[in-house]
């Protein structure tokens, strides 16, 4: 049988002395996916027509000038924990902070900020993009050394799978994510695009947004996503808020194809469903971009709030904290598979 999926490997720039590399995967229909070895990031979801549904940037240096990790690889476990520290084992495991007293995204030293090695690898006949890279525990102050892999696949039906591996010599907590930001159309924000959630609540946070363990039921609030709902209307439902707009985890529930959400834009007919088996959506409405260091390639050097939406699925943060979260810990020697797809539709 010969390969439908085209793979290409290119030199995309440096960071800090180091190449970093584009890995690309072309199907059938002309659909490319391309990552970078920076933080093992999704660079680009280009269709067809030459249009990218995912903000990118032109230089790697450019995805760790801010705080928004855009469509970089997190873990070794997405969303915050409280004051650095969660319970594991029967005993207090404390990471590194780094956003005030709180430990984001995998801390200072999380997957997006690693150099990962790469390559194309095949898989059921068709080729795949490969990150590996050893979290050592005394680079990132989580239990353990982890073996982390991170593949991305393209199907000829136009499915994106990312699959995050994990393996660790000691019991620690695995929930790693991809922080993806949306723009299906050639619009300047996402303001027109619909959100579909399978989900009746969403997280309670304290004033770090931090879970407090209390579930929040959507109905008659703006944020009720369980049928389409124009994100323009939903935020503006929200203008009474800090944010101005949604950075918020709901507690979602596949369907019988593992699909949790749908994001769709009505003006170019685009649509990509969201598919995951974990339980945990976050939806970030870029509410604080600004212009200063949101250079992303669509819109040339004029970023803006809502510019994209990130859609990150994952199991409930701060887990081990709360009953009914779910369970990140990986056990010594266990290997854990996570994975992420996005059915494009165009």
């Amino acid at each position: 049988m010969s390969q439908s999926i085209r793979a290409t490997v290119q030199p995309f720039d440096t960071f800090n002395g180091q190449q970093i590399y584009r890995f690309s995967l072309v199907n059938a229909h002309g659909v490319t996916v391309s990552a970078l070895s920076l933080g093992a990031t999704l660079y680009e979801i280009l269709l067809p027509s030459g249009d990218n549904l995912v903000l990118n940037y032109h230089h790697s240096a450019d995805y760790l000038a801010n705080p928004f990790y855009v469509c970089m690889g997190i873990g070794r476990t997405g969303g915050r924990i409280g004051n650095g520290e969660f319970p594991m084992n029967g005993k207090t495991i404390h990471v590194p902070v780094n956003e005030g007293t709180t430990t984001l995204h995998g801390g200072p030293h999380g997957f997006n900020s690693q150099i990962w090695d790469g390559e194309i690898s095949t898989k059921n006949g068709e080729p795949e993009i490969i990150f590996r890279h050893l979290q050592k525990s005394s680079e990132d102050g989580f239990p353990g050394d982890l073996d982390a892999e991170i593949h991305y696949q393209l199907s000829d039906n136009d499915v994106v799978r990312i699959s995050f591996v994990g393996r660790s010599n000691a019991d620690t907590v695995f929930n790693p994510t991809l922080h993806t930001y949306f723009n299906l159309g050639n619009n300047e924000t996402i303001k027109q695009h619909t959100l579909q959630i399978n989900s009746t609540k969403h997280l309670a946070f304290d004033d770090k947004k931090v879970p407090t363990g209390e579930l929040i039921e959507v109905a008659d609030t703006p944020f009720d996503f369980q049928k389409a709902t124009t994100l323009g209307t939903a935020i503006a439902g929200m203008q009474d808020t800090e944010e101005k707009g949604f950075d918020d985890l709901f507690k979602v529930v596949p369907d019988d194809n593992n699909r949790i959400a749908t994001l769709a834009d009505p003006v170019s007919g685009r649509s990509v469903d969201i598919l995951s088996k974990r339980n945990g959506l976050v939806v970030f409405t870029a509410n604080s971009f600004t212009h200063d260091n949101m250079n992303f390639k669509r819109s040339n050097g004029t970023g803006q709030a809502y510019e994209g939406v990130a859609l990150e699925a994952q199991t409930l943060p701060d887990a081990t904290k709360h009953t009914g979260f779910g369970n990140i810990v990986l056990t010594a020697g266990d290997t854990a598979i996570n994975t992420i797809g996005y059915r494009l539709h165009y």
